[in-house]
């Protein structure tokens, strides 16, 4: 059985460019690597994926890792509302005229289907990672030039700098791996227009030695990148925190496991933060490119 979320996506025949990116991608989405594969012998399944996806009512999907326009092409083809977006799209790895004409293909296409999330990635991933801010503020005047708009256009922003740039320069901010006392603060910065739509990591599992250890396990990696780690400090967190794979306060203020209503519970507290918008990322124990489309399916039953 399909459960089906009415959260606020666009309704058939309603212009996509004359509705609100907070309307078109609604209050809750899901954030995937999987569904941004390359695969020719997948499409199939990532077509099927993406069209129950816009019948359980979610109303976008997030392409993780390094995303491209060229990912989402497929998934849009495939549907006839459900906005897509980059979460994120490197700087470093496109120019921003070709990133302005993959949208623009994408726009002409299917227009109002796609959107273009940037941020900047990390020092440890990026040869000659220099002065970030400064490389973001030029690109996003190099696609002005080229005449993407900004209410098309989310940044991944994580600090007060970034977070005030999204205010002035983009439709909203899509930071990843935060809490809802980031997304408070974001939302003091960003005021009440901006989109907010944090992800968060979601692990349905109850027994909190086996969620904290999966959790744990995905955590690692990002415990090795200093935007994540400098943003947690700025949020109340120790260095103590951040060792040994995670404290247990850290871990459970970044994921949403246990019982049901302990999971929407938490996912309702971004909201509560000012979040228009959660992008859930489902944590288990299977491959990042294995589609866990039974726990979207749990998932969108238990926010139904």
């Amino acid at each position: 059985m399909l459960y089906v979320i009415t959260y606020g996506t666009h309704p058939e025949g309603t212009e996509p460019m004359t509705t609100p990116l907070k309307e078109t991608v609604g209050r809750y989405g899901v954030w995937s690597v999987g569904l941004r594969s390359e695969d020719p012998d997948r499409r199939g399944e990532l077509a099927e994926a993406a069209a129950e996806l816009e019948e359980l009512g979610y109303g976008a999907v997030w392409l993780g890792g390094n995303s491209a326009a060229r990912h989402a092409a497929p998934l849009i083809e495939a549907t006839s509302r459900l906005t897509v977006g980059t979460s994120i799209q490197s700087i470093w790895e496109h120019e921003a005229a070709d990133s302005a004409a993959a949208f623009a293909g994408l726009e002409a296409a299917r227009p109002g289907r796609f959107v273009l999330g940037l941020g900047v990635s990390h020092g440890p991933l990026v040869k000659d990672y220099r002065r970030p801010y400064s490389a973001l503020v030029a690109y996003l005047d190099g696609l002005d030039a080229a005449g993407v708009p900004a209410d098309r256009r989310v940044l991944a922003a994580l600090g007060p700098k970034t977070l005030e740039l999204t205010r002035d320069r983009a439709a909203g901010a899509i930071p990843y791996l935060v809490t809802p006392e980031h997304t408070a603060h974001a939302r003091g910065i960003l005021g009440e227009a901006p989109l907010l739509a944090p992800e968060l990591a979601v692990v349905l599992e109850t027994d909190p030695a086996r969620a904290r250890a999966l959790a744990r396990e995905f955590l690692a990696g990002y415990l090795r990148l200093p935007n994540y780690t400098s943003n947690f400090l700025r949020h109340g967190f120790t260095e103590a925190d951040l060792a040994d794979g995670g404290s247990d306060r850290l871990v459970d203020a970044l994921f949403a496991w246990g019982e049901e209503d302990r999971i929407r519970e938490r996912i309702e507290a971004f909201h509560q933060a000012g979040a228009d918008h959660v992008a859930l990322q489902v944590v288990d124990d299977s491959p990042r490119d294995v589609l866990p489309r039974a726990a979207w399916r749990r998932l969108a039953e238990l926010l139904a």
